[in-house]
Parts: structure tokens; sequence; C-alpha cells
């Protein structure tokens, strides 16, 4: 079996990799790096990763000319806007409770799918979707850490982030240009995604480069890595699975996050925040055997 045509084997690469960048991003925050500038370096980095791994392979670029208003949209609302947010609550919300707000991209995902009529889940899929939206009901009103709840401000803020994951994951499915294949368009989006942010740097005098990436070169290295192979899985699944079950990753990374906020940076959440991620975690393997059964 060709593990890239599988949706389970995606979803839990995509989710895995996702989670490791939310401790990644909070080790960029706690050296001091700006939001907008470790967002470029995600982005960037990713881009550079695989239009050098298409040149070694000796395989053409494939970038197509007329794709470039996707490729723009698609940059501005699945990833240039979800991870400067992403990148600046981290500190206040903690990197585990920032990976579970991922955990809402499903429903709102399923809420623009039903409007614009993009494909639907079943009927187990939807109770697998049931279960996730539950869970992160409960995780949310916990409010981040133990003994260092953040203000409804930064959760509203946070919430930001599965919205607009939500429209990119919409959007992506119902504007994918005809035979263009995931890796043109995930080197495309980074590449926009990167242009935009390089012009928000010019216009941030705090946001200067390097700004401070010299100091943590080995998250800076990790970060590039991670983010290249989560693109590449991100479009593949994308692809295969469809808006609804892509938006799934975020049970898995939240997962991840979790467990490395605890066992690494020491951050500390209630039994509640716990039970709800163990309700997540029931919605995320219903809804794999819901694709499967399809």
């Amino acid at each position: 079996m060709n593990l890239l045509n599988s949706p389970g084997f995606l979803l839990v690469a995509t989710g895995g990799l996702l989670g490791l960048t939310f401790p990644l991003g909070k080790l960029g925050s706690l050296a001091g790096i700006h939001p907008v500038s470790w967002a470029f370096l995600f982005s960037s980095g990713a881009a550079l990763c695989l239009l050098v791994f298409r040149i070694v392979s000796r395989k053409p670029l494939l970038l197509n000319r007329s794709n470039v208003p996707f490729y723009c949209l698609a940059a501005l609302v699945s990833l240039v806007l979800p991870n400067i947010v992403t990148y600046r609550v981290i500190p206040e919300l903690g990197s585990g409770y920032t990976g579970l707000l991922f955990t809402l991209s499903p429903l709102f995902t399923l809420a623009l799918s039903s409007i614009w009529q993009v494909r639907m889940p079943s009927r187990l899929g939807l109770i697998g979707i049931t279960f996730g939206f539950v869970g992160a009901v409960v995780v949310t009103i916990t409010r981040g850490e133990v003994g260092n709840p953040a203000s409804i401000g930064w959760l509203l803020a946070g919430l930001c982030i599965p919205l607009s994951l939500a429209c990119g994951n919409v959007y992506r499915t119902m504007a994918w240009p005809h035979n263009a294949k995931p890796v043109e368009l995930a080197i495309g989006m980074n590449l926009a995604a990167a242009s935009m942010l390089f012009v928000l740097i010019l216009m941030l005098p705090e946001a200067e480069l390097p700004g401070g990436l010299e100091t943590i070169k080995i998250t800076v290295v990790l970060t590039v890595l991670i983010a290249s192979l989560l693109i590449a899985v991100h479009s593949r699944l994308q692809f295969v699975g469809g808006p609804t079950y892509l938006s799934q990753i975020g049970y898995v990374a939240a997962g991840v996050a979790l467990l490395i906020g605890m066992l690494v940076f020491d951050e500390s959440y209630s039994w509640i925040t716990w039970t709800g991620a163990l309700i997540i975690l029931a919605g995320a393997v219903i809804s794999v055997r819901a694709q499967k059964a399809t």
C-alpha cells in the first residue's frame, strides 16, 4: 500500500509535524523572535527546501504563472494570518493550549463546506467531528494553563486561527487549479506567503532580520526541516482526503503539543483540559475509521 495515498497515514504524519511547530514556536518566542519573523522563517524555509529538492531530483518546478492568484489568496488565509496569530498567542496561551485551538478547525470547515456544498463527511464522520468539537469546547473553557488563565481577548484572538484555517481548507478545495500537483501548490503558496511576510518585515522595524534567529540555530534548522515536510504532506492530504478530513490534523497536533508542552516547558493543565483532549482523541479515531469506510 502506498502510504502517500493513505488518508489515515497522512493525517497522523501531518498532525504530528504540525504539533511539533508549537513548541518550536515557543522556543522562538522565548528567544525574543517577532511573530512575523518566525512566520517568515516557516514559509521561506519550506519553500526553499522544496525548491532545492525539486532541483536536486531533476524534476520540473511546475510553477504556473496562471495560478499566482490562487497562491496568493491561499497563502494569506492558510499561512500568513494563522501563523502570525499562532506565534503571537503562544506566549499568552501556552504551546499546548494553542495547539488545542486547532481542533476547532473541523467544525468551522464543516460549516463552510455545508454552505458552499464542498465534499461532505459521512454520518460516521459527522459523529467523529461532533466528538472532537465537544472535546474542544471542554478544553476551551479552561482558558489555558492552571493558575495562569488567559484573558478573553487572547482567547478570541486564538479562535481566529481555526477560523482562518477553515477558510483556507475550503478555498483550496474549491479553487484547486486544474491538473495542479500538490507539490506545485505547496511551493507556490509558501513563496507567496514568504513574499507577503517579507513586505511586513520591511514595514515593522521590530521584526527586522535576522532579529535573533542566529542565536537559536538548531531550533531554526529543525523548524525549517519540519515546515518543509509538513507542507509537503499537508498538500497531499488536502488532495487525497478533502477539506473536512484535512481539518482534523488539529486533533493529532493538539495531543503532540500538549505532551511536549507538559514534558519540556512544564506547562500544567487541569483534569478538565485532559478530559477534553481524550474526547478529541476519540473523535479523531472515529473520523479515521469513517474515511476508511468511504
